[in-house]
């Protein structure tokens, strides 16, 4: 099944590629790799704002992990032009917004790797990190920068 029939599935609509807010371009490719630049959780077009383990729960910031997911195809589909020509989501690295007793920044990025895994199977499987960081820019509580290697 194509990286679209599985959008259309799961009725997602990839959005265009956001404006960078400071000095960086939202991805770079170098032979096969692309390197996407980091995407902040946004809800209703906004910065999804919260620290996790203060102002959001575990499935609040899986559901934000989820949306940049979302955009961070948008930008990959402007990269390489046609999703399916991703041969494998390579790397994710993560970055969760809470205090310093919150420990579930790998549950959290579960809702980037679930739904990239749902998109391109099993070129969706990909090395990941996840760390807690005590603030994210514009108080947003979910960064995310992606890794993959195109055709």
């Amino acid at each position: 099944m194509s990286v679209y029939n599985q959008l259309k599935a799961l009725n997602i609509e990839l959005p265009p590629v956001a404006t960078p807010a400071a000095a960086y371009v939202p991805f770079v490719r170098t032979g096969h790799l692309v390197f996407l630049s980091g995407h902040i959780a946004r809800k209703d077009g906004k910065p999804w704002v919260g620290q996790l383990g203060k102002d959001l729960d575990t499935q609040e910031g899986k559901a934000a992990a989820r949306a940049v997911a979302i955009d961070l195809m948008g930008t990959l589909q402007a990269a390489v032009g046609d999703l399916n020509k991703v041969r494998r989501i390579v790397k994710l690295m993560s970055l969760v917004n809470s205090t310093p007793t919150f420990t579930e920044q790998h549950l959290v990025t579960n809702g980037a790797s679930e739904l990239l895994a749902q998109v391109f199977g099993d070129r969706g499987a990909h090395a990941r990190s996840a760390f807690g960081v005590a603030q994210i820019p514009l108080g947003a509580c979910v960064e995310i920068e992606l890794i993959a290697e195109v055709e």
